[in-house]
């Protein structure tokens, strides 16, 4: 039987709890895990994806899950390649992000050189809305994720910013005194905090200093958090909530009572009557003592923005955002519009609505918004993937996967997201073992035994071959060997050299860390490492 040879395309939490439940059901004493390797690639140059570049700056404790990142890195059978693309085209050029050359590589090369393959890529994509298209007025709150968590694909450029991999940059917070954010999630309140926090209590987070001086002069004073439903149905949890009500030189704008009465018959959860009696509450600091406010705008959807055109007779002049007012079908508890409508003026738009997989990437479905697969086991969906996708609804691609949010759209958190790929892991060995049952001189039988069974189903038994069973069993792609001699890709041992020095640059100025760019990352490895 050969050896399991696994490549994970991302670096996330989903990859690395993949791998980590891996090598803990296969340690390197038994026959089956002496001889696996997992290879892991991801474009950034840095690990753990959402972890260090969506994860507000304020929310250190949330990165806590990194130790056991690192710990499974410690395994010498895992190893990390950071700063290569993986595409579905044969191109080899490579999108630049910034002044970042990337390594980039065909999914073929993966199945030449694997026996296995996990595609746990995320949700990177930005829902956008039909009535706002991008602008200089309007964009994406991924844009100002991607600035403040300093991610290697911002770019502060309007005409590189083309693409859904480049968000638009955030325009100069110093012109602007209203942000209006569209989408009432947890990422709609982050914004909104960040924005309206004191850089004197960010400072001390892991925000990089040049994200620190532009917050420094922005004249921000209103956000308005807009919703197309009520306060029973808004996606934040109580913790953002109770953050943005505690917040020490902003208010909230009082709710009209009426809109925080369940409707007849309604069933209120918990969570929704904690958040509720908060919001009845109010913020901590009373409307009209702070020069800074916020608003919870309920049952609203925006219609169109209305841009200015540029005039040095009327530099301030705002756009002119149109919503619709909505009502609750009490029985479905979707949004109905209604016959009103009003105006809102505001220097810029900030839709957050959620996150899709890329529509370029290998086997995206864009009626489900992720990658097509039956329990983890990634399915073909067109012609032109190889499988004459008809009929039978595609092919099970056999020992190809995906996990997290690539399998499963944007939503959960950190202990569902281990959930899930602790069980596609558990899928991953099941396949490999039913292949070929463990050999009884194993010493340590029982971890495959003790691995919950997943059989496919009838329609699942339609498979298609496209890995290789007997690739080279450990070495990675001879051009990924060459990329790490030549300082182009980067290992995980260079990441903690990074994470170490970011900590000291860090605490010499009094915070978590001060992350560093590509060229800051060049010029220090090249420094320690010669």
């Amino acid at each position: 039987m050969n050896p399991l040879k696994l490549a994970i395309v991302g670096g996330g939490p989903s990859a690395f709890y993949v791998a980590s439940r891996l090598l803990n059901l296969l340690p390197a004493s038994s026959i089956h895990g002496a001889n696996m390797r997992i290879h892991m690639y991801d474009r950034s140059w840095a690990p753990h994806g959402l972890v260090r570049y969506g994860v507000a700056p304020d929310h250190p404790e949330v990165k806590n899950c990194t130790h056991k990142f690192d710990e499974a890195a410690t395994d010498p059978r895992l190893s990390f390649f950071g700063n290569v693309s993986i595409t579905s085209s044969q191109s080899q050029n490579s999108i630049p992000t910034s002044s970042q050359p990337t390594l980039t590589q065909p999914l073929t090369t993966l199945f030449q050189n694997y026996t296995h393959l996990l595609l746990a890529t995320g949700a990177p994509t930005p829902v956008l809305h039909s009535s706002l298209p991008p602008s200089t007025h309007c964009i994406p709150a991924l844009s100002l994720v991607h600035w403040y968590t300093a991610h290697p694909s911002y770019t502060s450029s309007f005409t590189t910013a083309t693409s859904s991999s480049h968000p638009l940059p955030v325009p100069s917070l110093d012109k602007i005194s209203h942000v209006t954010l569209i989408g009432q999630g947890n990422v709609a309140l982050d914004v909104a905090r960040i924005l309206l926090t004191p850089v004197s209590i960010l400072s001390k987070y892991d925000i990089r200093s040049s994200v620190l001086d532009v917050l420094a002069t922005s004249a921000v004073k209103h956000v308005s958090i807009v919703g197309r439903r009520g306060p029973y149905e808004a996606a934040f949890t109580t913790k953002e909530l109770r953050e943005m009500i505690n917040l020490t030189e902003a208010s909230m704008v009082p709710i009209e009572p009426d809109l925080l009465n369940p409707s007849e018959g309604k069933v209120v959860t918990r969570q929704q009557g904690r958040m509720v009696d908060l919001l009845k509450k109010g913020s901590k600091n009373k409307f009209g003592t702070t020069a800074k406010t916020w608003s919870l705008d309920f049952f609203r959807s925006p219609l169109g923005l209305e841009v200015p055109i540029a005039s040095s007779v009327l530099p301030q002049i705002k756009a002119v955002l149109t919503l619709g007012h909505n009502t609750l079908d009490p029985v479905t508890s979707r949004a109905i519009p209604t016959s009103q409508t009003s105006t809102l003026e505001t220097d810029l738009v900030v839709t957050s609505l959620g996150f899709c997989s890329e529509p370029s990437a290998p086997y995206y479905d864009p009626a489900l918004g992720h990658l097509r697969n039956v329990g983890g086991r990634v399915v073909s969906i067109s012609p032109a993937e190889g499988t004459g996708y008809g009929s039978e609804g595609g092919r099970v691609l056999k020992n190809v996967y995906a996990s997290g949010w690539a399998a499963n759209g944007a939503k959960g958190v950190l202990a569902s997201t281990m959930l899930n790929a602790y069980t596609v892991a558990d899928t991953i060995l099941s396949d490999y073992f039913a292949a070929a049952p463990p050999a009884s001189s194993d010493p340590t039988p029982v971890q495959a035994t003790s691995i919950p069974s997943s059989p496919p189903s009838p329609e699942e038994l339609v498979t298609e071959e496209v890995m290789n069973c007997s690739p080279n069993p450990s070495d990675p792609p001879t051009v990924v060997t060459e990329a790490v001699k030549d300082g182009r890709v980067l290992t995980y041992g260079d990441w903690k050299k990074i994470d170490q020095e970011e900590i000291r640059r860090g605490e010499e100025n009094g915070k978590e860390r001060e992350r560093m760019n590509w060229e800051e990352v060049c010029a220090f490895l090249r420094r320690v490492v010669g």
